[in-house]
């Protein structure tokens, strides 16, 4: 199976006129994924962005990684 991404603007009557087409081939599968849906945790995504700020590090040797986990 090839996967394609499509990011169509869903305003215009061309663009859903596509966007029905495409579903009903039934060859084609179709996840929408509106662009301010995301597939992390809000909560999540925040730590992440706000890591650098934190003072908080843990040094981990390379050789002892495996006993850290």
């Amino acid at each position: 199976m090839t996967t394609i991404t499509l990011k169509i603007k869903e305003e215009g009557q061309e663009a859903k006129a596509l966007l029905e087409y495409l579903k009903k081939l039934p060859f084609v599968e179709i996840e929408q994924n509106k662009d301010n849906d995301s597939i992390y945790d809000s909560t999540f995504v925040n730590k992440v962005l706000n890591a650098h700020k934190n003072d908080k590090k843990v040094t981990i040797k390379a050789d002892k990684l495996w006993e850290s986990i």
